[in-house]
Parts: structure tokens; sequence; C-alpha cells
């Protein structure tokens, strides 16, 4: 199972879980900040349909390029990739989705991938002419066999903190023959970024927020910490992320009593996905360590939709707007 924040550090945190050890959505309790009222899963503001100008050349991130020259009909193997095609108006070009494009616009088309796993096969029946990946997108075997059909397979970077944002809009625009829209969605999507941060409040202190990733099935409990990506959304939500300043050196470090004191959560932030795993806020306090933080005393935990909190796309205006309302709302608001 691959994370899409920071997926590349939460597997090689997962594998040390591995080592040390040999979905659906829960809702806020009374003590819970109130979540925002708007859906769990919300449409792609779009520009105009462009016209592509094609060829262009890209670069994967191990320095290779691909040449496109038909976006006709694209696969996106990573759902926020997806997000940034429908926004920049190609979403009639995108003719198959991963598990992780969860936005309404993507339901209906077909998923190509078991798990987080990419079918060569499935994503060939779809005829795409271009498919978009992460760098941890797998098996590598299947990506080859893609490539070895003739499809080209463009790799785009994963994002490493929220001001990566534009970057990505950017490169993925340029790859697909959209300069102009890049640049317009690009500069939309940092404006409404610092907007939407006008509303963090400055008259208190800034709340101590811990993003935990875990998935109870498998027991996995991690505490993100420097270059996870929740870091940077907690802080440019005007938190301080717990992990980071209780030292914490790696993306995702193993969860355990003793880190968890240290960390001091007054909020603990999770997925949808990540809280039901464990039972909801009710199984969560049971992990050892969770109960005695100041965030599980008063059962302060708040969620995001999966696909929203990992967008770095032009949905993050959104999943910040929905983050500075929960880790600075009053409980039981």
């Amino acid at each position: 199972m691959r994370s899409r924040l920071r997926p590349g550090a939460v597997a090689i945190a997962l594998v040390v879980v591995a080592a040390l050890a040999g979905c659906g959505k829960t809702g806020p309790t009374a003590t819970t900040p109130k979540k925002p009222d708007r859906p769990v899963s919300t449409e792609v503001p779009h520009l105009p349909t462009p016209t592509p100008e094609l060829p262009a050349t890209a670069t994967n991130p191990d320095g290779s390029t691909v040449e496109i020259t038909d976006v006709s009909r694209i696969v996106p193997l990573w759902g926020n990739l997806a997000e940034i095609v429908f926004a920049l108006g190609l979403g009639d070009n995108v003719v198959a989705r991963d598990v992780t494009a969860t936005f309404p616009e993507a339901a209906h088309l077909p998923k190509v991938t078991q798990g987080h796993d990419v079918s060569a096969e499935t994503v060939l029946n779809q005829r795409p002419t271009l498919v978009l990946a992460a760098p941890d997108t797998g098996p590598p075997e299947a990506l080859d066999a893609i490539r070895k059909a003739g499809v080209p397979v463009l790799v785009i970077k994963e994002p490493n903190s929220i001001e990566d944002v534009r970057t990505r809009i950017e490169t993925l625009a340029d790859a697909l023959g959209v300069h102009d829209s890049g640049v317009e969605l690009g500069e939309r999507t940092m404006a409404e970024i610092a907007e939407v941060q006008q509303a963090i409040p400055t008259d208190v202190p800034p709340p101590r927020v811990a993003f935990l990733y875990m998935r109870g099935q498998a027991g996995v409990y991690l505490i993100a910490g420097p270059d996870s990506g929740a870091d940077s959304m907690i802080e440019a939500a005007g938190g301080i992320d717990a992990g980071t300043e209780m030292g914490l050196t790696r993306p995702f470090t193993p969860l355990t009593s003793e880190a968890l004191v240290k960390a001091a959560p007054e909020v603990i932030l999770m997925t949808t996905t990540g809280l039901a795993s464990v039972g909801g806020i009710d199984g969560l306090r049971e992990i050892p360590g969770i109960a005695q933080t100041p965030a599980g005393v008063s059962k302060r935990v708040v969620t995001m939709e999966d696909g929203l909190l990992y967008s770095f796309g032009s949905r993050t205006p959104e999943a910040l707007a929905d983050l500075i309302e929960l880790i600075h709302g009053t409980p039981g608001s």
C-alpha cells in the first residue's frame, strides 16, 4: 500500500514498521471541531478547454526525456495529477483513474489499479496516448510494459511542500502543451492560498498538530515529521508540526508512546480512512500514549478526506481552508 502524502517516505517507514513488528468515514464527536460545511469530495474548478500545442518534451526525475505528441487519451496514475489535468481544462481527455482520484468528475472513469498497484494490461486496454505517474508508481514491471507498448510514461516528482504546488501545475501543463493555462492556474491557485491564509488567527498561540498516518488493519502507526508534506500543510495553516518540533528527522517515524508524550500534540490530524481503520476516536485512544496527550485528553482529533489533504494541486486552497478551520476551531462548535 502506498500513501499519497510523500509516498516514497511512507513506503520507507512501512519497512521500518514491518521490521519492528516482525475505508469509511468517521464524523466528529461532541468534542471535535466541527467539520467545515462543504461536501467531502468536491468538484475541481477548471479553466476553459485549451488547445494543446504539441509535440512537447518533458523530463523525468531520473533525467530521461519523454516526447509527448498526443494527449487525447490520458491515464493519470496519481489522484492529484488527475486533479490538475481536470483543472487545466483537459478533463475530457482523461480516460481512466487510480484509486486516489476521489473527486466527483473522475468517479465514472474505470480504475486501472488494484489497491495501489498498476495493471499494465488494464491501462493498455484504455488505449492511452499518455500515462502520468509518480516516482513510486508501480510495480516497475507494469510501467516498463506500458513503455514497451509504445505509450509515453511521464513521471512527475512528488511535492515536498505547499510551495511546490505552482511548480507542479506549470510542469504538468508544459508537458501537456498548455503552457498559458498552467501559468494562469498556478497564479490563481497561489493567490487563493494566500487569500485563505488571511483567516489564520493572529491573537492566539499556534496549536501543536501531529499528523498520524495509520492503517489499523495492517498494524501501521506512523507520526509525520519534516518533509512529509503534512508538515508543510500544518505550517501553512498556522499550526506547529509536532513531529518536526519534537526533533524527528525523517518524514515518517514509527509511533511509540514515548514519541507521543514528547510530541504533546494539542490537535491530532488524520485522514478519514486512517481514523476509521483504528475504530474511530475511541479506538484511537486505546493506542498506547494517545489518551495521555493533550489532544487525546480533549479528544481533539480532526480528519480530512484523503484525496483533498494529499492534493498539492488546484484544490490545495480548499484543503488549506478546511485545515485552518479544523485546527483553530473551537471544540464542539
